[in-house]
Order: C-alpha cells, then sequence, then structure tokens
C-alpha cells in the first residue's frame, strides 16, 4: 500500500472532512462514487476503491452519489455558489473590459452571463460590495495609474488604453479617486 493510499484509508474511515475534495470512495456494488464525508452506511473495504478525483471516477464508470453530492466538493464551482458567477463577471470586467467601449454595459454583460442585469448588480453587491459599474471604474483607474507610471504615453492614449471614452471622463474619475489630476502623479512617480 502506498503511502497516499494509506492516508485516504485513514481519512475514510475516520470521514476526515479535512479531506474532502481530495480523493473519492468508489463503491463497486453499487456503482456509485461518494466524497469520504457521505453520511451514508460505510460499505465494505473490499467493495471500494479509492480515486483521486471524480472525472476518474466517472471514467472508470461510477455515477456521482444523490446524498452527498460530489460534485459540490470544497472550492468547486457548485460549492461556492453564485460567487462563482460573480468571479466570472469580475474576471470579464477587470481582464477583458467587458464594460468599456462603445455599446459595453451591464445589460449586455448580464445577458452573457445569462442572468438579468438587476439580479447582477444584486449579486455584486452581495459578494463585493459594489456594482459592477463600480468594479469596472476602479479597474480603469487602476489601469490608467499603472500606463502612467510605466509608459511615457500622452494622457490621452492612457485615457484610451484605460478604457475611458473620453480624457474629459478620466480626468474627472482620476481626480475623483485620487484626489489630484493625473499629471500630477506623473510628475510624483517621475520626480523632479
Amino acid at each position: 500500500m502506498t503511502a497516499e493510499a494509506a492516508i485516504w484509508e485513514r481519512a475514510w474511515a475516520q470521514r476526515d472532512p479535512a479531506f474532502d475534495g481530495g480523493f473519492f470512495v468508489c463503491v463497486r456494488t453499487t456503482g456509485v462514487y461518494c466524497r469520504w464525508v457521505c453520511p451514508v452506511r460505510l460499505p465494505y473495504r473490499r467493495n471500494i476503491e479509492f480515486l483521486p478525483s471524480a472525472a476518474a471516477a466517472e471514467a472508470a464508470g461510477f455515477r456521482p452519489c444523490l446524498r452527498c453530492r460530489p460534485e459540490t466538493v470544497p472550492f468547486s464551482p457548485a460549492w461556492k455558489g453564485t460567487l462563482t458567477t460573480v468571479e466570472r463577471a469580475f474576471r470579464l470586467i477587470v481582464e477583458e473590459g467587458a464594460l468599456d467601449g462603445e455599446g459595453a454595459s451591464v445589460e449586455s454583460l448580464s445577458a452573457r452571463m445569462g442572468m438579468t442585469a438587476r439580479h447582477l448588480r444584486r449579486l455584486f453587491v452581495r459578494h463585493l460590495g459594489a456594482t459592477p459599474n463600480a468594479v469596472a471604474r476602479t479597474a480603469r483607474v487602476q489601469r490608467a495609474k499603472r500606463l502612467l507610471s510605466d509608459t511615457d504615453l500622452t494622457m490621452t492614449e492612457i485615457a484610451l488604453q484605460a478604457g475611458f471614452g473620453s480624457l474629459r471622463r478620466f480626468n474627472a474619475v482620476f481626480a475623483e479617486v485620487y484626489r489630484r489630476p493625473p499629471g500630477a502623479i506623473r510628475r510624483k512617480l517621475r520626480g523632479p
């Protein structure tokens, strides 16, 4: 028996929740695979095998248990619930600029996510404490600050690359967030 198998054996016998999602128990007699914290009566040891993932269990011909729901192991998308949706939308906003540019809106983002704009806003406020537009605004300002410090682009080029629609809007938002105009930040970063 390998060291990993011995650890899995002990965790299964004790139903140790610290290992939840680390391996799965497959019962040959029923054709079901479970999390080892499953509340069902423990099967005989001779009837089970341990596999490292749900995909491996399904590839071996086992089906998920309906009681412990192995698809909801900790940190899986199903386990995290609506936070998974918020994280995906957050990535789209910050990394792809889903709310930047012509015609971009919370409505188009929410349609892409498969929900209403109102529900997306509600989820953002619940999980992040801010609306999607506020998150996009912060992402734009942070991109602009990086461009100010790392490049020699003009203010107009920075504004457009950061996702602002105009130089005027860039200056207004930047001054509101940093309490000084972008030129002052650039001068401070570059020194005298």
